[in-house]
C-alpha cells in the first residue's frame, strides 16, 4: 500500500528558499514515477515536476532553473528544492506517485493513483 506525506511548506518572502519533503512508503523510485503538482485558490491542480522511474527529470517551463528534484534511496524521500520563489508560486503542493508511467501523461494528474495530503507554501512579497 502506497502512502505520501509532505512536509517542509511554510512562508517565505519572496526570492527565498523551501525545500519540500515527500516521504513514500510502498513506493520503490525504480519502478514509480514521482510527480509534484500543485494548486492555487480557484485554480485547477498543475503538473511541477516529476522524477520517472528511469531516473530522468522533467518540469514546467515556469520554474525550469529554480525547482529541482531529488531522491533520497535511503530513505525513500522525494525532495523538491524551491529557489527564487515568486509569489505565484503561492499553492498547496502535492506529492504524486504513478506505477511504471509513461513520458506523454507525467503532466497529467490523473495518470497518478496515490496522492499525499499536500502541503502549504505562501510566498510574500
Amino acid at each position: 500500500q502506497v502512502h505520501l506525506v509532505e512536509s517542509g511548506g511554510g512562508l517565505v518572502q519572496a526570492g527565498g528558499s523551501l525545500r519540500l519533503s515527500c516521504a513514500a512508503s510502498g513506493v520503490t523510485f525504480t519502478r514509480y514515477t514521482m510527480g509534484w503538482f500543485r494548486q492555487a485558490p480557484g485554480k485547477e491542480r498543475e503538473f511541477v515536476g516529476a522524477r520517472r522511474w528511469t531516473g530522468t527529470t522533467h518540469y514546467r517551463d515556469s520554474v525550469k532553473g529554480r525547482f529541482t528534484i531529488s531522491k533520497d534511496g535511503a530513505t525513500n524521500t522525494l525532495y523538491l528544492q524551491m529557489n527564487s520563489l515568486e509569489p505565484e508560486d503561492t499553492a498547496v503542493y502535492y506529492c504524486a506517485a504513478d506505477a511504471g508511467g509513461i513520458l506523454s501523461t507525467i503532466r497529467d494528474p490523473n495518470t497518478y493513483e496515490n496522492w499525499g495530503q499536500g502541503t502549504q507554501v505562501t510566498v510574500s512579497l
